[in-house]
């Protein structure tokens, strides 16, 4: 029998945006702006995408790295599901991310928008549990950076 290894991992991002609540959780819950900044990338071409927020409800992205990746021709894809909603202010999701044919991880990922003086305080918590073949905690961590940096150029 092969060894099994999870790695448990937590980390939370805040960002404040110079614009309201409701404009951000708009960025989340409006498929054309939500894919602009989730899905879109120079290093893959997405293959499908598909986003519903409404509790219970599932989205989808699945991708194939580009030549230009170290994984050309690699697929990922993710599968998340809608917990908890609460309009202009929180988002609670389940979400599993399979690379090629294999579970990597799955994780609880929350999402709160927060109205401060300048604008809303986006606070992102990922409690994850990532299986072998995995990407790892710090890569993770790095990629939402980069996915908070281009909800911020989305919205702002």
């Amino acid at each position: 029998m092969s060894e099994t290894i999870v790695v448990h991992a937590n980390f939370t991002l805040s960002r404040t945006l110079p614009v309201p609540p409701s404009a951000v959780f708009q960025a989340f819950a409006d498929p054309d702006l939500k894919r602009r900044w989730f899905a879109e990338g120079d290093q893959h071409i997405v293959e499908e995408f598909a986003s519903d927020l409404r509790e219970g409800a599932t989205e989808r992205l699945r991708y194939r790295f580009s030549e230009s990746s170290p994984f050309a021709g690699m697929q990922i894809s993710n599968a998340d599901t809608v917990l908890n909603l609460v309009a202009d202010a929180r988002i609670v999701w389940a979400s599993k991310m399979t690379f090629g044919n294999a579970d990597i991880s799955a994780a609880l990922v929350t999402a709160e928008m927060l109205p401060v003086a300048d604008g809303t305080e986006l606070v992102l918590t990922f409690q994850g549990a990532f299986f072998e073949g995995a990407d790892g905690p710090q890569i993770r961590e790095m990629g939402w950076q980069t996915l908070i940096d281009r909800l911020v150029e989305v919205v702002a």
